[in-house]
């Protein structure tokens, strides 16, 4: 991983504040361990799971812990990733929860452990074979934690991850995948590039100025931006195709094409606010905030837009599952 920003001053498993200043807090500390584990993807990814299984005919008693197992290994992936980088985080994001001190290091260790151990626990309470794909998620996340975050390789991860999510669900439900996944995986493959590619451009500025690498700066961010929009557009025209070789009903081959622009669009606003890579200051800011410099904004907006990528492909996968595998569908 990137350098240490610890200084002699400072420590990731040390306060952030001097002697004199308060302790924060305990709704402090709380908030601290919320935002350690990233969960706005790791919800989403347990939600997709769920709505997966759901789709599939599992009953309750299958659907929940296949969505909480699955939003367990991904918060357990988040909190690797924050430990992973505290080190370099003391010294350039004094907020985040390790270097504010808000959260000891070596507690964040144990509790990632305890995450990866309950959620394959409760995908082996449900099969075997669930339990091993859950090894599979954690050694995925560990290997962008751990290896490639930080690489113009960063991409690969959620290429191969996001399509493990509908396999998941699927398989913790009815103990197998239909044919039509054979559509389905490769879209997904394309679909977790792009909100790749999106990631690192939420954090291109930074990046750059803390010398990290990422598939945003080996591309440039201009030419990212572009390929993310082509993949996403690509994930976009295979789910009305599919949806139609499926002869599925007209009303959900609308319904497709209407929300595949949907992350598409965010695509763009992100590619908007980004600001020529690393040069905001060239294009109209907007309106300021005091707390925060121009660059800072721009970043605040180009996550909101990655996020709403990310529901975006959510809602799309699973209105494509139900039009295609709905009721009294089995196949292409």
């Amino acid at each position: 991983m990137g350098a240490s920003g610890s200084s002699s001053t400072s420590s990731p498993t040390s306060a952030s504040w001097s002697t004199s200043d308060p302790a924060p807090g305990g709704g402090a500390r709380l908030l601290g361990w919320v935002r350690l584990s990233h969960p706005f993807p790791s919800v989403l990814d347990g939600l997709v799971c769920s709505a997966v299984a759901l789709l599939a005919g599992g009953p309750p008693s299958v659907v929940f812990p296949i969505g909480v197992g699955m939003t367990l290994l991904q918060l357990g992936i988040g909190t690797v990733n924050d430990v992973v980088d505290a080190p370099r985080d003391a010294g350039r994001k004094p907020g985040k929860p390790i270097p504010a001190g808000l959260v000891r290091i070596e507690t964040a260790r144990v509790v990632a452990v305890l995450l990866f151990v309950s959620g394959t626990a409760l995908a082996g309470a449900i099969s075997p074979l669930l339990a091993a794909l859950a090894v599979v998620v954690i050694a995925i996340g560990l290997a962008y934690d751990l290896r490639l975050k930080g690489t113009a390789w960063s991409w690969l991860p959620f290429a191969v991850g996001i399509p493990i999510l509908p396999v998941f669900g699927w398989v913790g439900a009815a103990g197998t995948v239909p044919a039509a996944f054979a559509a389905l995986i490769p879209a997904a493959v394309a679909a977790g590039a792009a909100l790749a590619i999106g990631n690192t451009l939420v954090d291109v500025d930074r990046d750059r100025a803390a010398g990290i690498s990422s598939v945003a700066l080996a591309l440039g961010p201009d030419r990212a931006a572009r390929l993310a929009l082509g993949l996403l557009a690509l994930v976009s025209l295979s789910a009305v195709a599919s949806a139609v070789a499926a002869t599925a009903a007209p009303v959900w081959i609308g319904l497709l094409a209407a929300l595949g622009a949907v992350p598409i669009a965010a695509a763009s606003v992100a590619a908007r606010a980004f600001g020529g890579g690393g040069e905001p200051a060239s294009r109209p800011a907007p309106q300021p905030d005091p707390r925060l410099g121009v660059a800072e904004q721009l970043a605040a907006r180009r996550e909101r837009a990655w996020q709403a990528e990310a529901i975006g492909l959510a809602v799309l996968a699973a209105c494509w599952l139900a039009a295609v595998l709905g009721p009294g569908r089995s196949s292409l």
